[in-house]
């Protein structure tokens, strides 16, 4: 489409709403959806429509089969590159984020696989959680903060 302000990444999404709702925000932001396979629901015509994603048709979407696939095909440098995760001691707001960045999320139920915190340790940021009572926040609530995060620094530093 065109280079879009930030690139919001889903390696291996399980839940349709939460991908859902972050492509209405990729959508509100002109921001780009890249998602990684496999994924634990159909992105198919009939199910898009029974979800009542009228707008999943303006969301510029990218595919890959796998994490190397989007490594060797996007080819970002490792700076560009902010993977979440609650097991990170780095807040994101501490991040600098630039455009076309890459905002990183795991599924939802297994999060990011071990090897790439092996691969890109410096490249791991996590919005703080201050309650012992919960494991982790919503993939999209998490998604749309950070969105918003480098969108703010993006804007700040233009």
């Amino acid at each position: 489409m065109h280079n879009p302000l930030l690139n919001i990444v889903l390696h291996r999404p399980d839940i349709p709403g939460n991908t859902g709702s972050i492509g209405r925000t990729c959508v509100a932001l002109g921001a780009r959806l890249i998602l990684i396979k496999p994924y634990g629901f159909e992105i198919t015509e009939k199910a898009l429509r029974r979800a009542g994603l009228d707008y999943w048709k303006h969301i510029d979407l990218v595919e890959y089969d796998s994490f190397e696939d989007f490594y060797e095909n996007e080819k970002p440098a490792n700076e560009s590159m902010h993977f979440f995760s609650r097991f990170s001691k780095t807040p994101y707001y501490e991040q600098k984020f630039a455009r076309e960045c890459y905002l990183i999320f795991g599924s939802e139920t297994s999060g990011l696989p071990e090897e790439l915190f092996e691969r890109f340790p410096e490249c791991f940021v996590t919005l703080p959680m201050y309650s012992e009572h919960i494991r982790s926040l919503n993939l999209s609530n998490t998604a749309c903060a950070a969105a918003y995060e480098a969108l703010r620094q993006i804007n700040f530093s233009q």
